[in-house]
């Protein structure tokens, strides 16, 4: 629920501030803030001996792969097309092909899975995240037409591809590997994890929200309002798609399966958000709404399943 409430109170303030000043102009360092902030920590209990379950448990990462790059891919364009938006639906499809988020391991070791495993996938899927983009940016050309709008090749998402990369992957490992020869500085961030987690996220939302781009959510409120309504929709159908695939496919009594689940049930929402600002101005404003629904989805879904179907393992 505090989660909840910070998500709510970022995004609003964020909102309100760039509505009363001329607001923030988009930096990408703001993904060196989110990769140290809230990848760097995630990475400090991966060990490159880890590595050597991804041949123990393939048959775990093969289901992951299916999940997370075929069939949600699939759900998000089925419901993005649908609405009929092409924003809503590039909104829909990042969040498809990004799986897990700051908040995975939480639900996973509170549900007794396999953290080393679940560890590695956090990685592996940090590590995916040019596929995804690839994927986005495939999306964009071959689905344009649909939706009778142009994706403009001199402004495409592949450009971002290397400074995420940098700045959310190799950055964020290297400072990982530099905090863990310093113990005092290891502690320090372990024991405040989740305090240094939460002010993270309230700053990325405020400032998110407070670029002069998030202002042009106002001319989507008063000119199609409807889309408010048809993107929160569309997410809660998407969640709950994920849900019913994730729980056919993975065993829940297997702490391996349980860590992929979660790998799935979780989407990157914040790294989805910051993402979505890089490629506003080419997917349409209308790209941020799934994306801020999901903040009121995910977080009291994980909860409920958290609480009704990991009790008993």
């Amino acid at each position: 629920m505090l989660l909840i409430v910070i998500v709510i109170a970022g995004a609003l303030m964020g909102f309100m501030y760039g509505n009363m000043t001329d607001g923030f102009i988009f930096d990408k360092n703001i993904c060196l803030f989110a990769g140290l902030t809230l990848i760097m920590p995630s990475l400090f209990k991966f060990k490159l001996r880890d590595t050597m379950l991804v041949w123990e448990y393939r048959s775990v990462l093969f289901k992951g792969f299916i999940i997370n790059y075929l069939l949600l891919p699939i759900f998000a364009l089925v419901i993005g097309f649908i609405t009929n938006d092409f924003g809503i639906t590039a909104g829909l499809f990042l969040l498809a092909v990004l799986s897990g988020g700051g908040m995975v391991m939480h639900w996973i070791k509170r549900s007794n899975a396999d953290t080393s495993l679940g560890f590695l996938l956090l990685f592996i899927n940090l590590v995916f995240v040019s596929l995804s983009l690839l994927m986005l940016h495939l999306f964009a050309t071959y689905s344009a037409g649909h939706f009778g709008v142009t994706y403009d090749e001199k402004i495409t998402i592949s450009r971002f591809v290397e400074p995420v990369i940098t700045l959310l992957i190799v950055i964020p490992f290297l400072a990982s590997r530099v905090v863990l020869l310093i113990k005092p500085l290891l502690t320090w961030i372990e024991t405040y994890s989740k305090f240094i987690s939460r002010i993270s996220i309230f700053i990325i939302l405020f400032y998110l929200f407070g670029l002069q781009s998030s202002q042009q959510l106002i001319d989507i409120y008063d000119f199609e309002p409807e889309l408010f309504f048809i993107a929160l929709i569309a997410v809660a159908v998407f969640y709950l798609l994920v849900l019913i695939v994730s729980k056919l496919i993975y065993n829940l009594d297997s702490p391996q399966e349980r860590a992929a689940f979660w790998q799935s049930i979780t989407r990157y929402i914040t790294l989805a958000l910051v993402l979505s600002t890089f490629s506003a101005s080419t997917f349409g404003v209308s790209m941020l709404l799934p994306i801020m629904f999901s903040y009121l989805v995910q977080i009291p879904l994980s909860v409920v399943i958290s609480n009704r179907y990991m009790t008993d393992v």
